[in-house]
């Protein structure tokens, strides 16, 4: 019988798509395939991706084992329990998309069907009060969780994710690489060589004359996506139409005390300002459309509205939002900016890549290449990249803006028929329903309709089945609960000086 098995996987690319695919494909193919990595120290990565979702726990200590104290100190991390969202819908607006749900549900009803009852007759809190993250947040304050809450309780396991240098989060999977096994090989690519008969990639040329040879190859080469596409032409979708950003600005400043436990997306006249902070700096940038602005007042709007002081120049992006036509071509599998890009409005750019290194791990093919395993990724890549893609343009689109052309546009622009469906169904009683395998739960979507002012006409039938004293009881009880103990709660800063502080660089 012939073995089938892949023996030999070459990852082009390094940076954090790059080396999360080498550390995850070396952790569980390390036995019977060899893992070699590709990269010049000559070629930059675009590293601007500081902050996550609480996903990134699961690949971290599930997936590769790494103990959580370990990378957060080696990557001067800090803890990010949602995004603050200020100026969106209009100038002055603030609100906290927090990760986790929202208040407790009962029965067939979430919570916050609930809650719009007695909100709509001016009896509730915002909707921020009843969750644990979005009360944390703001007030400064952090634990993984409280000991003695009950199972059911919204306190008794905290989602919260992580804000992180990339470039160290890289250097640190390279290590953890290296010790499963990875090769790295340092240099430039010059040519790629594919088999005269299919196409397929059979072996890349170094600039000093190596020649790689490999069976499944992952491009993880950013966005001009040297196999993917300089190579296979396998094709792009441009959603610019809909998410009109193509340029970014980033600049590291100061780190400003106390650090916040949150991401801040401010909204500009032409995009957002984004403000990561870190144990050791802050992380900033520009997010904007170039058809509305101009790279120097991108510039020199960032420096303008630091927190701190600016540590280099600004360094400008350019980017395409939309997806590879195909995610996996032939035997290329493209991950991180090599497969797409969607801006970092909801920082999913490292969860694609651990979704996309999950997919292949799933869906891992022999030698023969079996055509429905890729066409099985690509239809769930393709789904994942365009709920994400619906969800970034329901903060640009629901908005009340008007004040600059950028709004104007985002404000009037047609949307997809999938986000309209959604928005209409919730304006009309506070209804939303997960899409299959959507990555944004229930309550994502909850708190951002709301805190662009999306408020429903009325909530569903069942809320007037229990009595006033009871609805008032439960929506106000849970309140209560979170503030009591959030106010008990260590600060974020407490907790890094206690548990996870960085040694000093």
């Amino acid at each position: 019988m012939t073995n089938n098995r892949i023996q030999r996987v070459v990852v082009v690319g390094g940076g954090s798509a790059g080396w999360m695919a080498a550390a995850a494909l070396a952790t569980y193919l390390g036995k019977q395939a060899s893992v070699r990595l590709i990269e010049s120290e000559e070629i930059g990565i675009v590293g601007v991706g500081e902050a996550s979702v609480p996903h990134i726990r699961m690949f971290n200590s599930q997936m590769l084992g790494i103990a959580e104290t370990e990378f957060v100190k080696r990557t001067q991390g800090t803890v990010k329990l949602g995004i603050e969202f200020k100026d969106w819908s209009r100038i002055g607006d603030s609100y906290i998309h927090g990760f986790g749900v929202i208040g407790r549900s009962l029965g067939p009803l979430p919570f916050h069907q609930f809650w719009l009852k007695l909100f709509q007759s001016g009896r509730a809190a915002a909707i921020g009060d009843y969750s644990a993250q979005t009360v944390m947040a703001p007030q400064g304050k952090f634990v993984p969780g409280v000991g003695d809450a009950p199972p059911s309780s919204p306190l008794s396991d905290i989602a919260y994710a992580y804000h992180f240098d990339a470039s160290l989060y890289a250097r640190f999977l390279r290590e953890l690489s290296a010790q499963r096994g990875v090769q790295r090989i340092e240099g430039k690519i010059v040519g790629v060589n594919q088999r005269a008969d299919d196409g397929y990639v059979e072996s890349v040329t170094m600039e000093n004359g190596d020649v790689v040879e490999g069976e499944l190859f992952i491009d993880c080469s950013g966005f001009r996506g040297l196999l993917i596409e300089q190579t296979l032409k396998t094709g792009y979708v441009d959603w610019t139409h809909w998410l009109p950003c193509d340029r970014a600005m980033a600049v590291p400043s100061e780190r400003i005390d106390p650090i916040a436990p949150y991401t801040r997306a401010t909204a500009r006249a032409a995009g957002w300002q984004w403000r990561i902070p870190l144990q050791h700096r802050t992380g900033n940038g520009y997010v904007y459309a170039s058809r509305y602005l101009g790279d120097d007042e991108a510039a020199a709007t960032l420096l303008a509205n630091l927190d701190g002081k600016a540590l280099a120049e600004p360094r400008p992006l350019r980017f395409t939002p939309g997806m590879r036509k195909k995610f996996w071509n032939k035997n290329v599998v493209a991950l991180g900016l090599a497969s797409g890009f969607l801006e970092p409005l909801e920082s999913t750019s490292i969860y694609m890549v651990q979704s996309g290194i999950s997919r292949l791990l799933s869906l891992f093919p022999g030698r023969d290449f079996n055509p429905l395993l890729a066409e099985r990724f690509n239809r769930e890549s393709a789904f994942e990249y365009e709920r994400v893609r619906d969800f970034l343009i329901l903060h640009y689109h629901a908005t009340e803006r008007n004040d600059t052309p950028f709004w104007n546009y985002c404000r009037t622009m047609s949307i997809p028929d999938s986000l309209k469906e959604a928005m209409d169904l919730f304006r009309s009683d506070g209804r939303y329903f997960r899409n299959g395998d959507d990555f944004f739960a229930l309550p994502s979507w909850v708190q951002v309709m709301l805190g662009q002012r999306i408020m429903p006409q009325s909530y569903h039938p069942i809320v007037d089945d229990m009595p006033e004293e009871k609805l008032v009881q439960y929506v106000e009880g849970m309140r209560a609960t979170l503030a009591r103990a959030v106010a008990a709660m260590p600060t974020h800063g407490d907790w890094i000086n206690r548990y996870w502080k960085a040694a000093a660089q």
